[in-house]
């Protein structure tokens, strides 16, 4: 198949932030394109916005809904492949409904859904569609993050006993959604964020790394969420104990009041024989701990880094890769698991196509996030997943 994958874009217009990331993000590997949009709930500012993209005049729609009607009435060759879904969570779950009820395949920000029986309502949907369906945890591309995986899986490092993951930002340690900042008036606004206000914005980014790198799922946690800012209606900040399946415990921090703080999400996990250690503040490092034996660096693109890691980068060593190139590998992958249905063509296990974020993992996110909220409310209580 000589072509570009194609897709459609509902949200990320003007005066929006992670449009514009999804748009570099997809186009970094000069695989993908871009082919038509409804960035807007307002129609005239969609069609200004896919003018902004150069794209046709009639390819730039006033509503998701126009943009799937019309886009599925085109021959297979000209229409979009998938939708690439950039809202607020709130309007996460309705494109992504019709696209897979009129056979594109869906690629979403996260959380996947408002709430968990819209994700679960997804799953089921999926499932009897058949369709593809990847969620934007962008973390989880990190070359090293892949590496970090593949130790664990290995049993290098032995059984897991403990994980420690944190994201503390501080930019909502005011309460600047008053003042209008869209980023935070959304964020902060229950009906357009859903049950949780930081720990869903990336408290669910620190519960995704935790389970993508050791492989083991939360059972059950206790946490307590706090709202620090007067007047604010959700949480901005959140303090979690985690139980996995398996038997290994964890703690969960996940801030968005602690002052100066930028994005410094950190991972750390131990096993019996070794731990590993990941910032995303230095995301080209990784640390490898032994009991008796000196710590090793593992820096990205080097020959001794597994097929997962090497796979993901793009650059030799040094030079540095980041945020815009992780979440590339999550659409770099999703496009080739698009091409090979194109193809007709069956992934081999252990495909790179293969490992992007899915539904699973975005009933999981819901799942933690209900959780969260429930244990919270009753002082901290053990709580498990509905999953």
């Amino acid at each position: 198949m000589s072509r570009k994958i194609r897709y459609g874009m509902v949200g990320g217009g003007r005066g929006a932030f992670i449009g514009g990331v999804h748009r570099i993000a997809a186009a970094i590997d000069g695989q993908i394109e871009l082919v038509c949009g409804a960035f807007s709930s307002d129609p005239e500012r969609s069609r200004a916005s896919g003018a902004d993209f150069f794209l046709p005049a009639e390819r730039c729609y006033g509503s998701y809904q126009e943009m799937i009607e019309s886009e599925a009435k085109l021959p297979l060759g000209e229409r979009m492949d998938f939708v690439s879904i950039v809202t607020p969570n709130h309007m996460h779950f309705p494109p992504a409904k019709m696209a897979l009820e009129n056979g594109f395949h869906v690629l979403s920000d996260k959380p996947a859904t408002l709430d968990l029986p819209e994700a679960k309502a997804l799953g089921i949907l999926i499932k009897k569609t058949g369709l593809l369906y990847g969620l934007t945890h962008n973390y989880t591309g990190y070359p090293l993050v892949k590496e970090a995986r593949e130790l664990v899986a290995s049993g290098k490092l032995g059984k897991i006993r403990k994980v420690v993951v944190e994201y503390p930002q501080g930019w909502l340690a005011t309460r600047i959604e008053a003042s209008g900042q869209k980023q935070a008036a959304w964020r902060t606004d229950p009906k357009r964020s859903g049950a949780a206000g930081c720990i869903g914005d990336i408290g669910t980014h620190a519960e995704n790394l935790a389970e993508y790198v050791t492989g083991l799922q939360i059972s059950e946690l206790a946490a307590d969420l706090s709202t620090f800012v007067k007047g604010r209606k959700l949480d901005d900040d959140g303090n979690v104990l985690l139980r996995f399946k398996g038997g290994a415990k964890g703690v969960l921090h996940s801030s968005q009041i602690s002052a100066g703080e930028e994005n410094n999400l950190n991972l750390r996990v131990y096993g019996e024989l070794g731990g590993l250690e990941w910032h995303q503040r230095e995301p080209n490092t990784l640390l490898v701990k032994w009991l008796a034996d000196p710590m090793q660096v593992y820096r990205t693109a080097n020959g001794y880094l597994s097929k997962a890691a090497l796979a993901a980068g793009r650059t030799p060593p040094a030079h540095p890769e980041g945020y815009l190139e992780a979440f590339a590998n999550v659409y770099k992958n999703f496009a080739a698991a698009i091409r090979a249905r194109l193809e007709k063509t069956k992934l081999a296990k252990g495909d790179p196509a293969l490992d992007y974020p899915k539904i699973e993992d975005g009933i999981r996110g819901m799942a933690f996030i209900e959780a969260v909220v429930a244990s919270s409310k009753a002082n901290a209580a053990w709580t498990k997943l509905d999953v």
